[in-house]
């Protein structure tokens, strides 16, 4: 087998002398653990190194791979114009992972406006590479809004052009950790932060990756993980092999967390057919989602079901509580996928005659009419996630100090009223009542030092 191992590092810029000016040394276990798997890799004797970054182009439908024959880069965007680095691309090898991608119809290949220039979450790796003396070819690959699966099945691809070209190949999966450790980090604190972090070094520690592909989206996305698709194809390179896992160095002193593992493949092991298996958990999580679903969310579901595969918009049905029938005011209806927003539009303020009427039709517009996304799919339907968000009456307030991010939703609003942006209360990543702020005047082409009116509104929560 020409798969040799692979490892999970990341990607501090302060972690070269250069840059951290002797800050780098708070993290000496990370730096102490870099260098000897740089040394793992180089004494494998690899003919390429795949290096997955979560910083190079990144497309939400597209997993772009790095063409042409080299990659150059600096650190000028970290003050450091003279820190530059250079490596080779393995073009044949490129060329075959593209080939396979489209017989499976896999969207990745090179495919997209191509940046040649080496993102940070590339050359911190090449650094420790270089430094222990490796001078082979890499190929350098980015990330996608994709689901898991398609991660995964890139991660197979990889292997399988290995054996194919016979190179002796070593994945390199470049990825932080959670950004959300403490407090006085760059990126303040959230719980799930550290239960995000403990969850990845238990995956890496054992090499359990059927844990490591079902993590809760909304625990990675409120924790502000950088590397967890980066993981996710790494895994996908021990589809149905044993793993040797060591956990090397899990830590996070400036608040983000940084983990570096070594993982070496022992043989063949039909039970680690982990793509199969987190397909059929998440089928069993959908149905459990489904199950769980009250009036409003069966509503919205059935709405826009309805709407994408017959084309009608339903009537209201029977059946339903009096307080969909009898209540009159303004609700969201967002739509997720994977994790990820797919769709959300609604009303301020009631325009239907009932509740119920407001929910079908903001479903509908969610689904096809957000700006933001194409319109939902039949082939979609089936992964689709809601929440629908009924809200109070807008309220006028004096000032931000009047508002809770996690209580309050808010209206900004132009002087002359022609513009107002909305933005949700207690939506993940906004975590201040200042971006809050800032982000609802993004949404009504407000700019930062316009002065405004302010609006606050709660909202009753169905997800």
């Amino acid at each position: 087998m020409s798969f040799l191992g692979a490892c999970v590092v990341p990607h501090p810029p302060l972690i070269l002398p250069e840059i951290g000016h002797g800050e780098e040394q708070e993290i000496s276990a990370t730096i102490e653990a870099y260098n000897a798997t740089a040394g793992w890799v180089v004494d494998k004797q690899p003919d390429l190194v795949v290096i997955t970054s979560p910083h190079a182009t990144m497309y939400a439908d597209y997993l772009q791979i790095s063409s042409g024959s080299a990659g150059r880069g600096s650190f000028a965007n970290f003050g450091h114009p003279e820190l530059t680095f250079e490596a080779k691309y393995d073009e044949a090898f490129v060329v075959e992972v593209e080939k396979m991608a489209r017989d499976i119809d896999l969207p990745a290949g090179t495919l997209g406006k191509q940046n040649n220039e080496l993102d940070h979450g590339t050359m911190i790796p090449l650094y420790f590479l270089q430094k222990a003396g490796y001078k082979g070819n890499i190929v350098r690959i980015g990330l996608s809004g994709l689901s898991n699966i398609y991660h995964y099945a890139l991660g197979v691809l990889l292997r399988e052009a290995a054996d194919k070209l016979k190179r002796r190949l070593v994945i390199v999966a470049s990825g932080d950790l959670s950004h959300k450790l403490k407090a006085e980090g760059p990126y303040g604190y959230a719980e799930e932060g550290p239960r995000f972090d403990q969850r990845m070094a238990e995956c890496f520690a054992t090499g359990d990756f059927l844990k490591l592909l079902t993590t809760p989206a909304k625990l990675a996305n409120r924790a502000a993980e950088c590397g967890l698709r980066s993981f996710w194809i790494m895994a996908g390179a021990f589809d149905c092999l044993g793993v040797d896992a060591k956990l090397l160095s899990c830590e996070g002193p400036f608040g983000v967390g940084y983990g570096i593992a070594q993982f070496t493949p022992t043989g063949r092991d039909e039970s680690r057919n982990i793509c199969e298996q987190a397909a059929r958990q998440h089928k069993a999580d959908m149905k459990l989602i489904r199950q769980q679903e009250d009036a409003y969310l069966r509503l919205a579901r059935l709405s826009l079901e309805s709407y994408v595969r017959e084309h009608k918009t339903i009537d209201i049905p029977d059946g339903l509580p009096a307080e969909l029938l009898n209540t009159r005011a303004g609700a969201f209806v967002s739509i997720k996928k994977d994790g990820e927003l797919r769709g959300c539009i609604g009303t301020i303020l009631p325009v239907r005659d009932n509740l119920a009427a407001e929910i079908i039709a903001n479903a509908v517009s969610a689904g096809t009419a957000d700006p933001r996304f194409s319109a939902v799919t039949a082939e979609e339907l089936d992964e689709l996630v809601y929440d629908v968000d009924v809200l109070s009456s807008p309220e006028p307030i004096d000032t931000p100090a009047q508002l809770d991010v996690k209580r309050y939703g808010v209206i900004v609003a132009s002087e002359d009223g022609l513009r107002r942006g909305l933005l949700l209360p207690d939506l993940e990543g906004v975590d201040t009542v200042e971006e809050q702020i800032s982000i609802a005047r993004r949404k009504g082409n407000i700019s930062p030092t316009e002065p405004v009116k302010l609006l606050r509104f709660e909202v009753t929560r169905h997800e």
